[in-house]
């Protein structure tokens, strides 16, 4: 007997919460890397705290507002996207059934289903409109039937990640914290950026720790560029 439904439902929930995990994984990475380059300039250029402050809430709001905007705008083209496509779908089914019934034929040797069950696996799929339509959105557009999208969570996940992992790297600047705040800083981060990393095993699959020191190699390198322009800016 050929079961769909257990597949199916894994993808679902892998896929629900993958998306709401990538976009704050990679949002804190984003918030992380660009507040404490542009820390990292201003200490190369060897500005005051204040500067420091006012460059780098400036940066993290602006780009928090637009990384969720990009992704409000992102997500509510994806859900228009697989709305349109049900309708199609479920159009063709009703007014072209053979040329579907060929297609869901074509879907069976796809799966690997064996050419004596093909006939039998057809007819299970289409005496119910609902899993026809369903397997056609899954083989034929790679959309997930059933998987929820809401633009305006992914936008406030977006933009609260963002946010939070931002303001790290001004924390010793915000609380005035004793001796060298850009050091501090760099303590901060360095710990923020691994710890982000290590969080992406999540959607990777890849080890903690490799994912953990890959993170912090990018940030670094990011914040290493941005201290020497200011170092080169600020010699002038």
């Amino acid at each position: 007997m050929i079961n769909l439904k257990r597949n199916s439902e894994e993808e679902l929930h892998i896929s629900r919460g993958g998306n709401y995990i990538r976009d704050v994984v990679f949002s804190a990475n984003d918030g992380l890397v660009t507040t404490f380059a542009v820390a990292a300039g201003a200490a190369g250029a060897d500005m005051g705290p204040s500067v420091v402050i006012v460059l780098g809430l400036a940066n993290m709001l602006a780009d928090g507002l637009a990384m969720g905007l990009g992704s409000y705008l992102g997500s509510k083209s994806r859900l228009d996207f697989e709305t349109n496509s049900l309708k199609i779908e479920e159009k063709e089914i009703g007014e072209i059934p053979e040329k579907e019934r060929k297609e869901i034929r074509t879907i069976a040797v796809k799966r690997g289903i064996p050419a004596e069950n093909i006939s039998e696996w057809e007819r299970i799929i289409t005496s119910k409109k609902r899993v026809w339509v369903d397997e056609m959105m899954v083989w034929e557009l790679g959309i997930i039937p059933g998987q929820k999208t809401f633009p305006v969570s992914h936008a406030a996940a977006t933009f609260i990640a963002f946010v939070a992992a931002g303001s790290l790297p001004l924390i010793p600047y915000l609380f005035n914290f004793p001796g060298n705040k850009f050091s501090a800083a760099i303590f901060t981060t360095a710990l923020a950026l691994f710890l982000v990393g290590s969080a992406r095993v999540r959607i990777t699959g890849k080890n903690w720790f490799r994912s953990g020191l890959e993170m912090l190699l990018i940030g670094g390198t990011a914040a290493a560029a941005a201290y020497i322009v200011g170092l080169i800016i600020g010699g002038r």
